[in-house]
C-alpha cells in the first residue's frame, strides 16, 4: 500500500492555489483546510457549502463553531484544525510560510509537519519555503504555479492622482485612519479593513469596495492574507512596521505578499508608494521593485517550532516542555509568545501551588492559551486569565455569571475605539463560550455572544462608514466630466435632487439650493453637479407645472410665487389686460422653448387673475381720453391713486365744472355726500385682484362685507363708524335715506336744523350698532335729539328720538360738530361771532371773560351743502 501523497503548491499570489485546494477536498469523501484568519475560512466555508451543502461543511474557529453532526468537510483557522488533520481522506494547510511568523509559526510549523490527510494531503504557500519543506518532508511533491497576471512597479503617487480600484497599505491605525479621511474629503470614502476589527467588520467594509460604493480601500498588511479583491493597484503608505520587538523594514517577500493582491485572475496589476502621508521610507530600491515583479526571493531557512504535545506532570514540567529546543536544524525555536508569557508569570503566583496532576495542569494550560484579542499585553492579560482560572478551577463558569458579562458588552453607544475595545471583549467570551468543558449551557451562551459580536460589528461598520465614506461625493466623482444629460440626477416630490440615492441640495421653486449638511469642501462638487442638471430638472418641473394647469402657483403683492419662491414679478403701471412680467432669473436657467412657454402660462394665468380689475383699466382709460376736461382728467387721477376710492376734499370736486359730471358717471364714478367712488371696485374680486397684484397693499376682507369690526390699519373700501366699519356704498346709502327723510319728513320744516324722526331699519340690517350709525350719520352732519321720557303718570307713547342736520360751511366755526349726546339742541345767537352763547358736555366757561374770544376750530372737510346738492341731483 503506496504513503498518502503529500504535494507542495507554492507561488505567488493570484495563482489560484486556494481554488485547487478547493476542488481537491470537494473530490474526496472528506477533508479539512486550515486557514491563517478566521475571515478567510468563512469566505472559503461559503463556497464549499454553496457545493456539498449546509448539513455536510461545518466552520470551526476559535471564537464560532458551526458543527452539523454530519459534517465531512471542515474548515478552520489553523490554530482550530486538529494537531493530526483528524484522520480525514484531505487535509490541506494554506500559507505554509507563516510557519516562520514570530507569533504563530510554531502552530503553522506543527501543523506542516503533523497533519496529514488519509488519502491526500496539500501544503499551499509561497516558492520561499520550497527549501526548507523539501528538506523536512523529503517525499513532498513540489508544484510551482506562475501567477496569472502581470505585477508591475507604479512608481510614487500622490493621494489626489491615486486610480480608482487601489488599495492603500498603512502600518499604524491612526495611519490608517488619517489616510481614510484624506480620501473621504477628496474622493468620496474608503473602505477600512485592520486586523483590530472583527471579521464580521471586516466583510462589510469589503463589501463597500467589492460592491463599487467606494473605489479605495485602506488597510494594515492584514490585506496580504488571502482576501480576495478587485484591486487594481497596491498603494504603501510606508514600508516599515513594528513586528513586535522593534521596528523594521518589510523584506521583498512580505512586500510581495501585500502588493500581489494587485491585478485578480487574468487581470493586471501595479504597486507602487504614497507620497505626502508622512512615511519618510515609502520608496522602492530597484532590487525590491526587480525582486517583486520577477517573484524572486530569499528562501526560508528556518521555521519556528515549539513542542505541540508537551507533558503536563506538572507546570515545571510543561514550561520545560515548551521552551524545550527542536532537534532538526531547520527549526528553531518559537519566540516567547503571549501564552507561555502568562503562563511563566502566573507559575510563580501562590495559587500555582495548588495546581496539581495532569488534568489539572493541562486545564491551567488551556485557560493560559486564551488569545489577547484585546491586544492589551502581558500584564493585562494575565490578570484576566487569572480571574477565568479562579473562576474554572472548581469546575464550570455558571450560565448566569457569563450571561450578565455578555449583557455588559451588548451596547451600540460609543465611538470607533470604544466599539472595537466591545468587540475585543465580546470575542474572548465567544472564545470561552466555545470550550467544552469550561461554561453551562454552552451553546446557548456561545449564541448570545455570537449575537452581541454581530451587532457590535455592524455598529462599528456603520460608524467608520459614516466617518470615513461620503457617498455623496463618491457618486459624484463617478459621473461629473460625463455628459450632464447622462447625470443620474432625479427630482423627488419634495424637491430634493438625488444623485442616485445620494442628496446633493434641494430645488425650492426654480432656485437650486445647495445641502446645508454638506462640507465646505463638498459645495463646489454639489453646485457643479446641480447646475449640470439645471436645465434638463428645471424644464421638467415648468413642464409638469403647466399640464397641472399651474397648481400651486399664486399671485401675492405684485409677485408670482411658486412653493415659496418669486418667478415672476408684475411692472407698473399694470394694465389688466396686457400685464407685464419680469421673470426671476432662475429661469433664464430654463431651455429657450420651454422658458417661453412657460411664462406665455402665466402671463395667461396672470390675466385671469387681473380680469377682475376691469372697472380700473375703464377708469384708467377715461384718464387718457380725449372727451375728459382737465378737472375731470385730474379727478380721476386722485381717483386711481386712491385705488377706486377718494374725500371729496382729495378728489379737488369744488373746482369740478357741472358739465363735466355726466361723463365721470358714465365711466363708473359716483359722487357721494363725503366720498366720491367707484362701486364696481367694492366688490370682493377686485379688490382680491388688487391686493393681489399690489396695487394696493391696505388690508382686505375678502368678502367685502357691509359691516365689519374696526381694526387698524383701515381696510380699504370702509369707513369708520365707532367700533365698526361699514363699506363706503353702504354708508352712502344710509347717508342719501336720511337727507331724503329730512327733506319730506321734517315736521313742516325745512331749514338746515330743523327735527326729523329718521327710520333706522336700514342700518340696523347691515348691522350697525347704535353707537356706529351715531357716529356714522355724524360724520355727514346729522345729529341726534335724545326723545324725552314721559312724565310720572303720562300715558301714550313715549317722544321718538329725532336728528337735525346741522354741517358746517366751509371756513366757518365747527361747534355744532360738538352737540352734547342726549341734550338739547343748541341756540346760536350771533353766528359766527365771538360772543355767541354755546353749551356742551365737558365745556367749561370761556377763559378771559364773556368777551374773549372763541378758541378756533378744526373745519371740517367736506363742504356738506354741496355735497347734498350732488347726491340729490
Amino acid at each position: 500500500m503506496s504513503a498518502p501523497a503529500i504535494k507542495a503548491v507554492l507561488g505567488p499570489t493570484n495563482t489560484g492555489k486556494t481554488h485547487l485546494a478547493i476542488e481537491r477536498m470537494c473530490g474526496h469523501s472528506s477533508g479539512a483546510i486550515g486557514f491563517p484568519l478566521r475571515l478567510l475560512a468563512r469566505e472559503v466555508y461559503d463556497r464549499v457549502v454553496a457545493i456539498k451543502g449546509e448539513k455536510a461543511v461545518a466552520l470551526i474557529t476559535g471564537e464560532e463553531r458551526i458543527e452539523p453532526p454530519d459534517a465531512r468537510y471542515f474548515l478552520c483557522t489553523a490554530e482550530a484544525m486538529p494537531h493530526d488533520g483528524g484522520g480525514h481522506a484531505f487535509v490541506a494547510l494554506d500559507e505554509v510560510q507563516l510557519a516562520a511568523d514570530r507569533e504563530r509559526g510554531h502552530v503553522f510549523t506543527d501543523r506542516l509537519l503533523n497533519a496529514r490527510g488519509r488519502e491526500e494531503t496539500m501544503l499551499l504557500g509561497s516558492s520561499t519555503a520550497a527549501p526548507v519543506i523539501k528538506s523536512l518532508i523529503p517525499h513532498a511533491e513540489l508544484i510551482e504555479r506562475p501567477r496569472f497576471s502581470t505585477l508591475t512597479h507604479g512608481g510614487v503617487k500622490k493621494l489626489s492622482r491615486l486610480p480608482k480600484r487601489s488599495a492603500v497599505v498603512a502600518f499604524s491605525s491612526d495611519q490608517v485612519y488619517a489616510i481614510a479621511e484624506m480620501l473621504r474629503r477628496h474622493r468620496g470614502g474608503a473602505a477600512v479593513v485592520m486586523g483590530a476589527l472583527s471579521p464580521e467588520t471586516r466583510n462589510r467594509q469589503v463589501e463597500l469596495f467589492q460592491n463599487g460604493e467606494v473605489d479605495y480601500i485602506v488597510a494594515t498588511d492584514a490585506i496580504g492574507m488571502g482576501l480576495n479583491l478587485d484591486v487594481t493597484h497596491v498603494a504603501f503608505a510606508s514600508l516599515a512596521k513594528f513586528d513586535g520587538v522593534k521596528r523594521r523594514r518589510l523584506t521583498p517577500a512580505e512586500m510581495a505578499q501585500i502588493a500581489g493582491r494587485a491585478g485578480r485572475h487574468h487581470r493586471d496589476g501595479s504597486f507602487g508608494t504614497l507620497t505626502g502621508t508622512g512615511g519618510h521610507d515609502a520608496e522602492f530600491t530597484d532590487e525590491e521593485i526587480y525582486a517583486i515583479e520577477e517573484h524572486r526571493f530569499q528562501p526560508l531557512t528556518k521555521l519556528y517550532w515549539r513542542e505541540a504535545e508537551p507533558r503536563f506532570d506538572s507546570l515545571s514540567v510543561l514550561i520545560e516542555d515548551l521552551c524545550a529546543r527542536p532537534d532538526e536544524r531547520e527549526l528553531a525555536p518559537a519566540p516567547e509568545a503571549i501564552d507561555l508569557a502568562v503562563l511563566r508569570k502566573l507559575a510563580d503566583q501562590p495559587f500555582a501551588r495548588m495546581i496539581r496532576g495532569p488534568a489539572n495542569v493541562r486545564r491551567f494550560w488551556e485557560v493560559c492559551s486564551l488569545p489577547d484579542f484585546r491586544a492589551s499585553g502581558v500584564e493585562t492579560h494575565a490578570r484576566f486569565v487569572t480571574r477565568l482560572w479562579q473562576d474554572l478551577r472548581e469546575g464550570y463558569i455558571g450560565a448566569d455569571f457569563v450571561a450578565a458579562r455578555i449583557a455588559e458588552l451588548d451596547t451600540v453607544r460609543g465611538d470607533i475605539a470604544v466599539l472595537q475595545g466591545r468587540i475585543a471583549a465580546i470575542r474572548s467570551w465567544a472564545y470561552i463560550c466555545q470550550r467544552p468543558d469550561w461554561v453551562l449551557a454552552r451553546d446557548e451562551m456561545a449564541a448570545r455572544a455570537r449575537a452581541v459580536e454581530a451587532r457590535l460589528s455592524d455598529a462599528l461598520h456603520m460608524r467608520l462608514t459614516e466617518r470615513f465614506v461620503n457617498r455623496r461625493t463618491s457618486v459624484l466623482m463617478k459621473h461629473l466630466g460625463n455628459d450632464p444629460a447622462l447625470l443620474p440626477i432625479s427630482l423627488e416630490d419634495d424637491g430634493t435632487l438625488l444623485v442616485e440615492d445620494q442628496p446633493i441640495g434641494k430645488l425650492e421653486g426654480f432656485r437650486f439650493a445647495i445641502d446645508p449638511q454638506a462640507a465646505v469642501g463638498d459645495r463646489k462638487m454639489l453646485l457643479s453637479a446641480g447646475e449640470k442638471a439645471l436645465p434638463r430638472i428645471l424644464a421638467t418641473q415648468a413642464e409638469r407645472l403647466r399640464e397641472n394647469k399651474l397648481e400651486g402657483v399664486t399671485l401675492e403683492n405684485g409677485r408670482v410665487m411658486w412653493a415659496g419662491q418669486e418667478i415672476a414679478r408684475l411692472e407698473h403701471p399694470v394694465d389688466p389686460a396686457e400685464p407685464r412680467l419680469k421673470p426671476a432669473r432662475e429661469l433664464d436657467r430654463l431651455p429657450d422653448g420651454a422658458r417661453e412657454a412657460f411664462l406665455a402660462a402665466i402671463e395667461a394665468k396672470v390675466t385671469e387673475w387681473l380680469a377682475p380689475l376691469e372697472p380700473l383699466r375703464k377708469l384708467q382709460l377715461a384718464s387718457k381720453s380725449e372727451d375728459a376736461t382737465s378737472w375731470a382728467r385730474a379727478l380721476l387721477l386722485n381717483l386711481l391713486d386712491g385705488h377706486g376710492i377718494a374725500t371729496r376734499e382729495q378728489a379737488g370736486i369744488e373746482n369740478l365744472p357741472k358739465e363735466a359730471r355726466p361723463f365721470l358717471r358714465r365711466v363708473g364714478v359716483t359722487f357721494g355726500a363725503l366720498d366720491i367712488f367707484a362701486p364696481s371696485l367694492l366688490k370682493p374680486a377686485p379688490r382680491l385682484a388688487m391686493k393681489q397684484a399690489g396695487i394696493d397693499e391696505r388690508p382686505i376682507d375678502e368678502a367685502m362685507r357691509s359691516v365689519i369690526p374696526a381694526t387698524k390699519p383701515l381696510p380699504a373700501g370702509y369707513r369708520p363708524a365707532g367700533e365698526q366699519l361699514v363699506r363706503v356704498d353702504i354708508a352712502e346709502k344710509l347717508f342719501k335715506q336720511a337727507h331724503e327723510t329730512r327733506a319730506g319728513k321734517g315736521d313742516g320744516k325745512k331749514g338746515r336744523g330743523a327735527p326729523f324722526v329718521l327710520d333706522l331699519s336700514l342700518a340696523v340690517s347691515t348691522g350697525l350698532t347704535p353707537d356706529s350709525i351715531k357716529r356714522l350719520l355724524g360724520a355727514a352732519g346729522f345729529r341726534m335729539i335724545d326723545g324725552k321720557p314721559l312724565a310720572e303718570g303720562a300715558f301714550g307713547p313715549a317722544l321718538p328720538d329725532r336728528w337735525r342736520w346741522l354741517p358746517s360751511r366751509k371756513g366757518g366755526d365747527d361747534r355744532h360738530q360738538q352737540h352734547r349726546p342726549g341734550g338739547k339742541a343748541h341756540q346760536h345767537k350771533g353766528r359766527g361771532k365771538p360772543g355767541g352763547k354755546q353749551a356742551g358736555k365737558g365745556r367749561g366757561p370761556r377763559q378771559g371773560g364773556q368777551n374773549a374770544p372763541a378758541k378756533p376750530r378744526e373745519p371740517r372737510p367736506e363742504n356738506a351743502f354741496a355735497a347734498l346738492k350732488d347726491m340729490l341731483s
